[in-house]
């Protein structure tokens, strides 16, 4: 992300939910959505017509973007929502939560604190936002943190995470814009306060076509691709760090258990993974 803005990558994926979450065809309920958004994504969003495509050739390419990205989001979402249910963790710890909505829409969190970490420059506006939508969770901590170059471990203490309890993690949208060391450090931490029954969510980059054409896309938007996992590569990787991998999907997967519409919107989308381990061992 450039120095200084929110992160565009955040404010696209927000989009898609927002999108989804008005459409009446697709199954993703994310009120929160919309509301975080600048406003100029919330005319955007406004003003989608998910049934008619714009005259134009660039107008048209952004709404089939737009389109796809909802519905990306909605197996997405669905499948990390699922994830954190099932775990019923007393801790939830968004890595990059970005413009998630989560801690003011699922219920399950009501026994629970979340501790939102993301870039300062992210969490400036989206803290701006939060003051007129309802909390579901029992308490929503905010830790400002640079994964690059400042101590996770130090402002999760700082920020009251207890890793005597389990804890559930919730990496969406961030491993693929950090290289290899980053990764390591931030998984050493992750290892160091999870307590057995802890559990992490990971939405990776694996290789994959589609992925070179959208390289290009990020990088304009100053969030470079960093690094590329197989599933084999990223079970390994956390196993290295205590956890035991219990799914690992590609989206068309995930879309195809939504809807026919859902897995033609994401067939292509093979790069794009997510990836649930436990902590089953001892700490």
């Amino acid at each position: 992300m450039k120095p200084g803005h929110a992160s565009q990558t955040a404010v696209m994926v927000a989009m898609g939910r927002a999108i989804a979450h008005r459409s009446s065809t697709l199954p993703l309920t994310d009120p929160t959505a919309l509301p975080l958004l600048p406003d100029d994504a919330q005319k955007q969003v406004e003003r989608f017509e998910p049934t008619v495509p714009p005259k134009g050739v660039r107008a048209r390419f952004r709404w089939e973007h737009l389109r796809r990205q909802a519905r990306m989001m909605t197996a997405r979402t669905i499948a990390l929502d699922d994830a954190i249910r099932q775990a019923a963790a007393p801790q939830l710890v968004i890595l990059g939560a970005g413009l998630d909505g989560r801690a003011w829409r699922m219920a399950e969190l009501a026994p629970a604190t979340v501790f939102e970490v993301d870039h300062p420059d992210s969490q400036r506006d989206k803290r701006a936002r939060v003051f007129g939508l309802s909390r579901a969770a029992r308490d929503v901590r905010f830790v400002s943190v640079d994964f690059a170059k400042d101590d996770l471990e130090q402002s999760l203490a700082a920020a009251g995470h207890d890793p005597s309890l389990p804890t559930t993690w919730l990496w969406e949208g961030v491993v693929m814009y950090l290289d290899a060391a980053a990764i390591d450090a931030t998984l050493s931490v992750v290892k160091r306060r999870s307590a057995v029954g802890s559990r992490i969510a990971v939405v990776y980059h694996s290789p994959g076509l589609l992925l070179w054409l959208v390289r290009p896309m990020v990088r304009r938007l100053g969030e470079p691709i960093r690094s590329v996992h197989t599933p084999e590569g990223m079970r390994r990787l956390l196993e290295k760090h205590g956890f035991e991998v219990t799914r690992d999907q590609g989206l068309p997967e995930l879309g195809r258990a939504i809807s026919v519409d859902v897995a033609e919107a994401t067939r292509i989308m093979k790069h794009i993974r997510l990836v649930v381990a436990d902590r089953r061992g001892a700490p």
